[in-house]
């Protein structure tokens, strides 16, 4: 089966990564528009009615607006943008957030794509609020470190030109990152994380850290119990891996170049302490990966095909 195929802002960082994962598969028919018809509104309305999938690697309002030109009932969107991602009617991309949700994905007309720092913290929190390991309404926080392509073309080229000289920049200080309202809601907690997002100087690559006070909560969780529980949750993933936690640093780029997402317990049983890791690389499991992943599962194919595991 041939699926037509049109990534509309195919010239962004996810964009480029997407065809990149997509480009030499046989199944897969693009639908492309040159340089001189990219922004033309009638161009893209006729790609965008054309295609079986479309892919959205735009600003929010544009993604907003792309998904309101789309005439028909049989055109399927993934938008990789923030605009839809709490939104009524649209179906959360990231499959292993529940048992369900390969299945949801497969059959939904409308997917949004998760953040990747949300893909992080999910995936560490989720399974564990779920199992009742970690309280809904504790006050969870969230340590992260993002690869500077995560920033776009903008901040990759005040990176790369020395505009930006800095090795760790940290932001979202007010407290009011856009990627919040995605975290509470998709881990189901009832109050939103306290979220500590930067920077560094690396290409690509991420760590997200939730460091969690066992001794604190009612059931007193050991370290093993909730790295159990992240293996019972991942036990069938292709694309999670939990691995043992030691002593052992961790580089931003441990999972750099890959599509895969790879979890760590780390902590003290003594003092009850926990710090959990999760570590991907931005521009893979946390955008273009889960991208091609989903597209995967809506179009019947191998959810892993294309993917760097």
């Amino acid at each position: 089966m041939t699926v037509r195929v049109f990534i509309d802002g195919a010239a962004g960082t996810t964009g480029l990564e997407i065809a990149d994962r997509l480009g030499d598969r046989p199944e897969i028919d693009f639908i492309t528009l040159d340089e001189t018809r990219r922004k033309d509104a009638t161009a893209r309305r006729e790609a965008l009615n054309d295609a079986d999938f479309v892919i959205l690697c735009l600003p929010d309002d544009a993604a907003r607006e792309a998904v309101a030109m789309i005439a028909n009932d049989r055109t399927r969107v993934i938008d990789a943008s923030t605009a839809h991602r709490v939104a009524d009617g649209w179906t959360y991309g990231m499959a292993e957030l529940e048992p369900s949700q390969p299945g949801a994905i497969a059959t939904a007309m409308r997917v949004s794509n998760p953040g990747c720092y949300p893909t992080g913290f999910l995936a560490l929190i989720r399974p564990l609020v779920r199992a009742g390991l970690v309280p809904h309404d504790w006050p969870v926080s969230v340590n992260a470190v993002s690869g500077y392509s995560g920033g776009g073309k903008a901040m990759i080229a005040a990176f790369e030109n020395g505009e930006t000289d800095t090795a760790w920049l940290g932001y979202g200080l007010s407290l009011a990152h856009k990627h919040v309202p995605e975290m509470q809601r998709h881990a189901r907690l009832a109050h939103p994380p306290l979220f500590q997002p930067s920077v560094a100087r690396a290409y690509r690559g991420m760590v997200v850290e939730v460091p969690l006070p066992l001794f604190a909560f009612h059931r007193r969780p050991s370290l093993s119990a909730i790295e159990q529980a992240l293996h019972d949750a991942y036990r069938e993933s292709p694309v999670v891996r939990v691995l043992p936690g030691d002593d052992s640093a961790i580089p931003i780029e441990a999972d750099a170049g890959t599509d895969r997402l790879t979890l760590r317990v780390f902590g003290n049983q003594d003092t009850g302490q926990a710090r959990l890791v999760a570590t991907l690389d931005n521009l893979g499991k946390g955008a273009s990966g889960a991208a091609v992943q989903n597209i995967n599962l809506m179009a019947g194919f191998d959810q892993t095909a294309g993917l760097t595991l």
